[in-house]
């Protein structure tokens, strides 16, 4: 790989005015999207701030500092969390998670020991598209909900319409569509946060929010943690492991594409050095750190891979430092009640985008492969795959196990990929792993 002109090396650190300003953008790209995801699942924002940073510092160890990636919350997780929740509260979803991180461990050890080559036979882009798609999809009633009716709606009961939530959601819609697309410089690169900043400002002159809890909460503040054999006794559930431990295969596929972007802007292949056993066994002991206090699994962020491409800015101090704010601003209490004063309406505006911005990334992953939709093989198993996770068809073997949605979805592709014939047309005419593309 060809060297690009870097502004700071990997290991280079940087002038404390520079690292701080630096540290602060790397906080801002993932900031609305790690926050988003607590608060979508009913978790403290807080904490996923704090199991953000910890989780990006145990990653930086891991991965003896020469990978300058940022890890926040998953959207991956979000529909098994709110299934895992249903059958064992957030006590169970965390167990969950747990395991999804005792999975990424495991395959890290598979590819320390195997190699690479067989992810991509495991998981080909006809499966892994499709399924990203799903991650999207299946949330989309979730951000229209939150965008179109007035919150808090009894289980059962139709949802009341509200004119005034689908005005502010637009709003913030439209800000963060127009710094995606018109804004240069550093804002284009905070459009999230620019969105959410203005559907807030948006829906307290409509009156949608009460500044009270702001005012009262302490500034200093324990972030609600979530620690077995402390808070709580953990108890196993098979059917909340069934649901969310096979979720981390989905994610190793974004992992490892996002792993694949980040070396050719650096013009170094961390899949060798450090080596995707790293990186991969970052990303479990970052998760399974998350499910020990209580915040949502952990993934590597595509937002700061794109900071780190605009900037030019490759060093892991950067990276740390943004870490390090993330856990400081999560001792806040001001900050945190300020994120959970965020209405539904708001958040429902911004994760249109980001929920679509999902799903289009799993059409990204067909077309960047070359995957021929022509191909009946491939139209079978996409269109399976689809119906079945954006369905959320389930299969229950008893009243405590079952395996559904996005999990389902999963295994029933891999399944007919392994017994249709023609299996070389699903892997497409260029490689996930080819480094010169």
């Amino acid at each position: 790989m060809s060297q690009p002109k870097m502004r700071l090396g990997i290991k280079e650190i940087p002038r404390p005015d520079q690292w701080l300003l630096f540290s602060l953008q790397h906080l801002c790209a993932m900031f609305g999207a790690t926050v988003l995801v607590p608060f979508l699942v009913d978790m403290s924002p807080a904490t996923a701030l704090l199991s953000s940073g910890l989780g990006t510092l145990a990653f930086i160890l891991v991965t003896k500092g020469q990978v300058p990636a940022y890890l926040g919350s998953s959207f991956a997780f979000i529909a098994p969390i709110i299934a895992a929740q249903g059958l064992g509260g957030t006590e169970g979803a965390m167990i969950g998670s747990f395991f999804a991180g005792l999975v990424y461990g495991i395959v890290a050890l598979v590819i320390k020991a195997a190699g690479t080559d067989w992810i991509t036979k495991v998981l080909p882009p006809i499966v892994v598209g499709p399924v990203i798609m799903v991650i999207g999809l299946s949330l989309a009633t979730t951000a229209i909900g939150n965008a179109m009716y007035l919150p808090g709606t009894p289980v059962g009961e139709e949802p009341v319409y509200s004119l005034v939530h689908i005005a502010t959601a637009s709003v913030t819609l439209a800000v963060a569509v127009i710094a995606t697309m018109y804004f240069k410089g550093f804002l284009n690169l905070i459009p999230i946060l620019l969105g959410l900043i203005a559907g807030y400002v948006f829906a307290l002159w409509q009156g949608l929010i009460d500044l009270s809890p702001i005012r009262e909460a302490p500034w200093f503040s324990s972030p609600e943690l979530l620690v077995p054999f402390v808070t709580y006794t953990p108890s196993l559930n098979w059917a909340i492991v069934a649901i969310m431990a096979p979720v981390a295969l989905v994610t190793l596929a974004e992992h490892t594409g996002q792993l694949m972007v980040l070396s050719k802007v650096a013009g170094k292949n961390f899949l060798e050095k450090p080596g995707m056993h790293r990186t991969v066994m970052g990303d479990g002991i970052a998760t399974m750190i998350a499910a020990s206090i209580g915040g949502p699994p952990n993934t590597t962020y595509g937002e700061n891979v794109g900071v780190v491409a605009i900037t030019r800015v490759f060093s892991v101090f950067v990276v740390g430092g943004a870490a390090v704010l993330a856990i400081a601003f999560s001792f806040i209490g001001k900050i945190a009640a300020l994120i959970s004063s965020i209405p539904e309406a708001v958040m429902g505006g911004i994760s249109i985008l980001l929920f679509g911005i999902i799903a289009s990334a799993g059409v990204r992953m067909l077309i960047d492969n070359s995957v021929d939709m022509g191909e009946k093989r491939n139209m079978v198993i996409a269109s399976i795959i689809l119906v079945i996770g954006i369905g959320g068809a389930t299969v229950r073997f008893s009243d405590t196990f079952e395996i559904a949605g996005m999990s389902l979805a999963t295994i029933i592709g891999l399944i007919l990929h392994g017994i249709l014939p023609n299996r070389s047309v699903s892997y497409g005419k260029k490689q996930i792993f080819d480094s010169e593309s």
